[in-house]
């Protein structure tokens, strides 16, 4: 005979799987449609367009809470408001969570932390990249500890595998207080204009404690991010957009740290790039743009850049050249004369230590007259800042090329990339002015006496600067000494680039036996 109990307990099973058959699409309809009409997409349909069509293989999709507290015991959802699993993208495999808001506002509770650390250990026993798509309106409060405790297991986990498997983060709606700290040590952080966020406290807070009164697209939105404090790499007017910038963002980067990126298929042909002979201005103070020398190298529409809006003084992104993956690193005579100040130290430095993290050669394009100087960035401490952009390339193990455009001057000559501080190959321009400083300054202190004692001062002082600008604003001497390997035409510049990494493919370098350095944080 069947077991009355029995039956009714599965009778009440079947029903609960009913009900949450609309959770598992989203949370119900009425919920899905609520998600469009703010222009987003649900989990389930980010997880789809992210990833090859059909490759997605869910984990966890019959997980629920444990919480009873508060109400809680009234409501399940199947999942509890986190999609997780694997699949490919563009036949390449990577593991995925993608939160749900219309679950619980997307909120973390202990299950969901759970599902989102098996994916995480699970990219770091296969060797392949993490992507989470957050959408989470934080702790949730019910589970009170509990909660705070999955965030902290997962910041652990980020922690963990930085520099073992890339980690990416596209921030899709809000994402506040110690939410934020995942996608921060994560190597790169995407954001959607207008319907996302990312703050550790809120307006309301903010107006109380400090009696500012700011939205939170103001406070804390993708325009923010991107251009004031640097928090977000990349933004875009939609979440399809993003999902595209997620794509081509792996496709420059390996599966993990044992792995290099995957290169494309290139024939060799006449490299030879003329337009390169005429871009930097016979004038020596007038700017020109680092993208256009850029792109007259890289193989054609292969830059995509990182971090365009903030530090614009320096660039860096990545770029194919001869069908393989490189990182550039480009100061900007375009902002700032192409200064080096904290910002454009902290954003380059991240960026390098990005890629020797994962296997990618390292193109820097030098026109750099100094470190910025001034009361404001002393005070907030370039010193310690321009440290971290040395200490990174002094760390990086990975191929490493200079090229010397223009400037190359006091301090900023050696940070740069420099042959000192292990570069593999330093190539200059004739139009290369290799320095301690600019020839004006420096004829003025030299020849301080000599110019104040002439009967024409200006005159002396412009045979002078001509004089210094001759010895040694110049990219020969520093080749006489072997600090230049070789003084190149413009055009010349993508062939021999292409042939020195290639030389440079099968490098072995290892640093000092260590737990680990201590970069000037």
């Amino acid at each position: 005979m069947s077991d009355p109990h029995a039956e009714a307990q599965l009778s009440k099973t079947e029903i609960l799987a009913r009900k949450n058959q609309e959770a598992l699409l989203g949370g119900g309809q009425a919920r899905i449609d609520a998600q469009h009409q703010k222009g987003k997409l649900t989990a389930r349909e980010r997880v789809d367009l992210l990833l090859d069509e059909g490759s997605f293989e869910e984990i966890g999709k019959f997980v629920m809470h444990r919480s009873k507290d508060f109400g809680l015991d009234k409501e399940y959802y199947l999942g509890d408001g986190v999609v997780t699993g694997y699949g490919t993208v563009n036949g390449r495999l990577v593991y995925v969570f993608s939160q749900d808001f219309t679950v619980f506002g997307g909120s973390l509770s202990e299950t969901h932390a759970e599902k989102i650390v098996k994916i995480m250990d699970l990219a770091m026993k296969n060797g392949a990249p993490v992507i989470g798509l957050n959408d989470s309106g934080g702790a949730r409060i019910q589970e009170g500890v509990v909660s705070l405790g999955g965030y902290a297991d997962i910041f652990y986990k980020n922690t963990l595998a930085s520099g073992v498997v890339p980690q990416l983060s596209a921030i899709m709606g809000p994402c506040a207080g110690g939410a934020v700290y995942s996608p921060a040590i994560t190597d790169f952080i995407l954001m959607v204009e207008n319907t996302s966020y990312m703050f550790v406290t809120g307006p309301n807070v903010v107006k109380t404690v400090t009696h500012e009164n700011v939205t939170s697209e103001e406070l804390g939105g993708a325009s923010t991010h991107s251009a004031k404090s640097g928090v977000t790499h990349f933004t875009a007017p939609n979440e399809v957009a993003i999902i595209q910038q997620l794509k081509q963002l792996l496709s420059y980067m390996p599966q993990n740290c044992e792995e290099t990126a995957p290169a494309l298929p290139y024939s060799a042909a006449d490299e030879t790039r003329a337009v390169l002979d005429t871009i930097i201005p016979e004038n020596p103070n007038q700017p020109y743009d680092i993208r256009e020398v850029i792109e007259g190298i890289i193989d054609a529409d292969t830059f995509m850049e990182v971090h365009q809006n903030f530090a614009e003084n320096i660039v860096v992104g990545f770029a194919r050249l001869g069908g393989r993956s490189i990182g550039i690193v480009g100061n900007q005579p375009a902002v700032l004369a192409g200064v080096l100040d904290i910002n454009a130290s902290t954003k380059a430095a991240r960026f390098v230590r990005f890629c020797d993290s994962f296997n990618i050669p390292l193109l820097v394009l030098e026109d750099v007259p100094g470190f910025l100087p001034g009361t404001d960035q002393e005070w907030r401490g370039i010193i310690t800042n321009g440290a971290k952009l040395l200490y990174a390339f002094c760390e990086a193990t990975v191929p490493r090329i200079t090229v010397i455009t223009r400037k190359a001057y006091g301090g900023a000559y050696d940070v740069m990339n420099s042959k000192h501080i292990g570069a593999d190959m330093n190539y200059a321009w004739p139009t290369a002015e290799i320095a301690v400083m600019g020839a004006k300054g420096a004829a003025e202190i030299i020849f301080k006496r000599e110019i104040a004692q002439a009967e024409n001062p200006e005159a002396k002082l412009q045979e002078k600067v001509d004089e210094y600008q001759q010895k040694f604003a110049t990219p020969y001497r520093a080749a006489h000494r072997g600090f230049v390997d070789e003084v190149i035409l413009p055009s010349q510049t993508r062939q021999k680039l292409i042939r020195a990494f290639k030389m440079l493919e099968n490098k072995v370098d290892t640093l000092p036996r260590k737990k680990h350095g201590n970069i000037p944080l």
